[in-house]
């Protein structure tokens, strides 16, 4: 702890120099972080001295082999860099520029043609890989296209759908509505029907006395109304023969008994149904 505190307080020393260390609560875990710190910035420190030390030494290195190649150059070519011409300067400047953007060693033509053809080589990859993106951007933007006309139509289908299941929940609350005053009214009526079969099992009523009975008796009734009317038919010929008494009052006398039976028939038909309605009850 007294190590870690001395070291601490040596690297604060060193950090603010001159000006007062500022005041800190004294503590194991303040002593620790503060010692963390102290460390990893001395070793930051030696990184950046051996940084700058190496930087010293290529620049010790790029500067002797800058006068090794002057010297070439005055002695090879008896050329300086004041007896250039603008316009060569600019165009060593350029040449220069050149070679550094491109990453050659030298400015040779040997270091150049492989470079611009790497160069040209990424340019047409690049134009490659910009081709290749614009066909998958048109087929993204196709799909897009279609499937907003699908998501419109599938949202005018819903709207649809909406719309019908709306109408439909009207008519099946309609139908519950007619529904229920269907069952009402049979539940009423089928009271009723109890009720008024009760009245009749009270007064006695028999089958051959319904309605449907009395039906079936006057439709008898006309029948035999309609079989009188040829047999009226036939006793017309006879009122207009000459007198033969005998034979004339027989078949008078068939004819009446035929034409009283049948009379006699329909009177008790009649008295039977006049006598089955009740008063004051239509057929």
């Amino acid at each position: 702890m007294c190590e870690k505190s001395k070291k601490v307080s040596q690297w604060l020393s060193s950090v603010f120099g001159d000006q007062p260390v500022p005041q800190y609560e004294v503590n194991t875990r303040t002593v620790d972080i503060l010692y963390e710190l102290a460390v990893a910035s001395e070793k930051r420190c030696n990184e950046t001295v051996l940084l700058i030390e190496d930087h010293k030494q290529k620049a010790s290195e790029y500067q002797a082999d800058a006068t090794h190649l002057q010297d070439v150059v005055l002695q090879g070519v008896g050329l300086s860099a004041g007896s250039l011409s603008k316009p060569s300067s600019d165009y060593l400047s350029v040449l220069v520029s050149s070679a550094m953007v491109l990453g050659i060693k030298d400015t040779s033509l040997g270091s150049f043609i492989p470079a611009m053809n790497n160069l040209t080589n990424e340019l047409l990859e690049a134009e490659k890989y910009d081709r290749r993106l614009d066909r998958e951007l048109k087929t993204v933007r196709k799909k897009l296209a279609d499937t907003l006309v699908l998501r419109k139509t599938l949202q005018e289908d819903l709207d649809k759908t909406k719309d019908a299941q709306a109408i439909e929940s009207a008519k099946a609350e309609e139908r519950l509505l007619n529904m229920d005053f269907v069952k009402a009214k049979s539940k009423d009526l089928s009271f009723r029907n109890n009720m008024s079969a009760d009245q009749l099992a009270k007064r006695h009523m028999e089958n051959r006395l319904s309605h449907q009975s009395l039906m079936e008796l006057s439709e008898e009734v006309a029948t035999l109304k309609q079989e009188i009317v040829p047999l009226t038919k036939k006793l017309e010929p006879y009122r207009d023969l000459s007198p033969n008494l005998s034979l004339a009052q027989v078949k008078i006398e068939e004819a009446k008994r035929e034409l009283a039976a049948i009379d006699a028939e329909l009177e008790a038909k009649v008295d039977f149904m006049n006598a089955s309605i009740p008063k004051g009850r239509p057929l």
